[in-house]
């Protein structure tokens, strides 16, 4: 499978039309987020992804914590440089390795968070590191000097931000270019483009990366109830999985999967399909190679402005499909 690549940002990333979102490959202290993790197929499934010609991993300190980027350095082992890696810091994680689910963008947490990563990836270098969530309490211009010197180091290749308001981000490009900005983005979750943030992004050349591509899963039509989903899996608990909302969006999906079938593709692809048409770098989550495969074959369907304009209008820009977090997690967007 030849899979396009694309310039992400204007400072010179270039990268798969199509990432590969690590999370949902381990645990987390309190159970796994998305069912239980097997690590040899975790493995085999980024293994499987660099010989389809999809390279680009993204993870973060957070997951597990760390445990993440503990997988993927054994993964890469041996083949570092064939890969992009990009991960985040932000949650600040204590010495005892634990998260305080405070955020922290202070220079010297910068600094040791990106130590600590360097350390768990077994690398010398991160090729593009975010900051996780805004940190309120510390000036953006602080935390993204103090990533601007990782870059100078030769420690880091490229920076972005994650979750952040036009205003924000034009002050962190101020103070060193930002390469790319990653927030929630499908055709369930279009809040960037409703709040101007994607327009300031195109006239920054800074390039979009869009996490939970699927809408949580939601437009893989593989969840047709709760009760498909783990028991501890953290969606259950979040607006857009309950009561009414969840009938809506099934339903949604439901007109979604008919045009799909149309296509001879399946609705995850429509849905990967166009957020890429966009310009846009969706980094689909998954731990099987099965649905890695699907998800690359993404890269390969063109959307006509006919197929954009009907998929739009089956969920219109400012169409309400619930809250994609708890109170607690919405409130920390910048």
């Amino acid at each position: 499978m030849e899979i396009k690549q694309m310039s992400l940002g204007s400072q010179g990333l270039v990268v798969p039309a199509i990432g590969l979102g690590c999370m949902g490959m381990t645990g987390f202290e309190e159970g796994n987020m998305y069912g239980p993790a097997d690590e040899q197929e975790a493995i085999a499934t980024i293994h499987r992804s660099l010989e389809s010609g999809g390279n680009f991993l993204d993870t973060a300190d957070l997951y597990g914590p760390l445990k993440n980027e503990q997988l993927i350095a054994k993964a890469i082992k041996g083949q570092r440089d064939q890969y992009i890696l990009a991960t985040k810091f932000g949650w600040e994680i204590d010495d005892a390795n634990k998260i305080t689910w405070a955020i922290n963008g202070k220079k010297e947490y910068v600094k040791k968070s990106l130590e600590r990563s360097l350390k768990h990836l077994h690398t010398d270098y991160i090729d593009l590191y975010y900051l996780h969530r805004l940190d309120k309490n510390t000036p953006i211009e602080e935390t993204v000097e103090a990533m601007s010197e990782l870059v100078k180091e030769g420690k880091v290749g490229y920076i972005g931000l994650s979750e952040v308001s036009s205003e924000t981000i034009k002050r962190a490009h101020a103070v060193h270019p930002l390469t790319a900005v990653q927030s929630e983005y499908s055709l369930f979750e279009r809040t960037v483009e409703e709040r101007g943030v994607l327009a300031t992004l195109k006239e920054l050349g800074i390039g979009f990366v869009a996490y939970s591509p699927l809408g949580r899963g939601f437009l893989s039509g593989q969840i047709k109830s709760v009760d498909d989903l783990p028991e501890n899996d953290f969606r259950r608990a979040i607006p857009r999985f309950q009561g009414e909302m969840f009938a809506k969006n099934i339903a949604l999906v439901k007109a979604i999967e008919a045009m799909a079938e149309a296509k001879h593709v399946s609705s995850s692809q429509l849905a990967l399909a166009w957020i890429i048409s966009k310009g846009i770098l969706p980094i689909p989550g998954t731990k099987r190679r099965k649905y890695l495969e699907q998800n690359l074959a993404a890269s390969t369907i063109e959307l006509t402005k006919a197929d954009i304009l009907q998929l739009e209008s089956i969920v219109p820009l400012g169409t309400d499909t619930g809250a994609p977090y708890d109170e607690f997690s919405m409130g920390l967007i910048d």
